[in-house]
């Protein structure tokens, strides 16, 4: 069997939390091959952790995919500040076509567009994709995925990070499906009583209190924090506060351009245009959308650059879906080429997380080779970008850990799901499956 439909038979998505089917990407024929192991998310420390433990089977599945793309040359990317995982990573490159490429400590480094244009000095085209100049990027945990499915091995766990207001921050694999609650508990609980979770990142992650949401293939971080704190008080509250509160303190200042790490790229991305179409003017508002067309969320506008604390980032996210729902496709007028101040706007990701108060929980989050054994777990049927995966097991099918229990429809873009647990089947939806586990 062919390496890319191996990928698919195991299920084998994007694990830095795009979710992209990588079979797809197995398929490719390009130049390079890049491994992106920058993480600079503020606390969380999965890859590092992935690094220093799995940097063998990590380097094992790049070359698979140089071999797999007829890839000339791999690139390796990883902080230069992460000297422990550097020395773990390099002498598995010797006698390859990878070489390490050290990234300075800024953020977003992990953006798949500085990545490539650190390692390659290419940009990708304006609303393009790395494939357009000959790239395919994976996250370290789809590589280590990749060697997995190699040998036959599915996903059926996922590598997280759990750290903040906890009593032992940590990294350990979990099965997917594992609820945030059940993950809490395995990390000693929390030490406030009052408290929220980022799930991805303080950044580019998702509010909840839902302790009852679960972990998927994409999860990577989990950040507790006390509901008083400034990031919890900025995340909750409706999203109309956002945009009426954007509208009538916006001054125009045009920090969260000049900050912006696209745009300084040389990507048409200008947040503070982007505020205009929340009302300041009623010409022009759908000239102003489009400059959002081209954010990668980063978030850096909202929480780093503008000085009265606005929401330039989910004024791009509003705009991008008015102009999907209105069918407008933005195209840059002018080729991309880099600010002249790129290397001087830079944001260190110690001062981004001195500007959000997290001084006190940036601390060591060691691998746990033990991880939680839940009693039940919900696996969505959507863990990746394409369409759900149909189910093919009913209420009462017994299953093994490995087992399929999902599929995508024939010729679409998914992902095959597989059990994490040996159980029963105790819901199936066309949402989810639901499994308690047996003994």
């Amino acid at each position: 069997m062919e390496l890319s439909k191996k990928i698919f038979e195991a299920g084998v998505v994007g694990a830095g939390g795009a979710g992209f089917p990588t079979h797809v990407k197995a398929k490719a024929k390009v130049e390079f091959v890049l491994a992106n192991g920058a993480e600079c998310e503020p606390l969380i420390h999965k890859d590092y952790e992935f690094m220093l433990n799995f940097a063998d089977r990590i380097v094992a599945g790049m070359n698979l995919m140089v071999e797999e793309t007829n890839a000339k040359k791999g690139y390796f990317g990883l902080k230069a500040k992460n000297v422990k995982a550097v020395e773990a990573v390099t002498p598995h490159l010797k006698n390859t076509r990878i070489e390490m490429t050290q990234l300075g400590d800024f953020y977003p480094a992990g953006d798949e567009y500085e990545l490539v244009f650190e390692a390659t000095k290419r940009l990708i085209p304006a609303a393009g994709i790395p494939l357009d100049v000959g790239c395919v990027v994976n996250n370290v945990e789809t590589l280590y995925n990749i060697k997995n499915a190699e040998e036959g091995i599915p996903v059926t766990e996922k590598f997280v990070c759990v750290t903040g207001a906890v009593k032992k921050p940590s990294t350990f694999f979990a099965p997917i499906g594992t609820s945030f609650r059940e993950l809490l508990e395995h990390v000693g609980g929390a030490t406030v009583s009052d408290y929220a979770l980022f799930s991805g990142g303080v950044m580019m992650g998702n509010f909840t209190k839902d302790l009852d949401e679960v972990i998927t293939k994409t999860s990577a971080g989990f950040i507790l924090l006390p509901k008083s704190h400034y990031l919890v008080k900025r995340k909750d509250q409706p999203e109309q506060n956002w945009h009426r509160i954007g509208k009538s303190a916006c001054d125009q200042c045009s920090y969260c351009t000049e900050f912006c790490p696209r745009y300084l790229l040389g990507y048409n991305v200008q947040p503070h245009k982007v505020m205009r179409s929340l009302g300041f003017t009623k010409t022009g508002a759908e000239m102003w959308n489009q400059m959002a067309e081209l954010c990668c969320a980063c978030g850096l506008c909202t929480l780093y650059a503008c000085p009265e604390d606005l929401y330039p980032k989910e004024a791009c996210d509003k705009s991008k879906k008015e102009m999907r729902a209105q069918g407008v496709k933005y195209v840059q007028p002018h080729p991309v080429k880099v600010h002249p101040m790129k290397e001087g706007r830079r944001v260190p990701l110690k001062m981004l997380i001195k500007k959000l108060n997290l001084q006190d929980y940036d601390v060591h989050t060691p691998f746990n080779p033990k991880g939680p054994v839940p009693s039940v777990v919900t696996i969505s049927l959507k863990q990746h970008i394409g369409d759900a995966a149909l189910p093919k097991v009913e209420i009462g099918s017994k299953v093994n850990k490995g087992d399929v229990i999902a599929r995508p429809a024939e010729g679409k873009l998914g992902s095959v799901i597989h059990s994490s647990i040996k159980g029963m089947v105790t819901q199936v939806t066309d949402k989810f499956i639901r499994i308690k586990k047996v003994d």
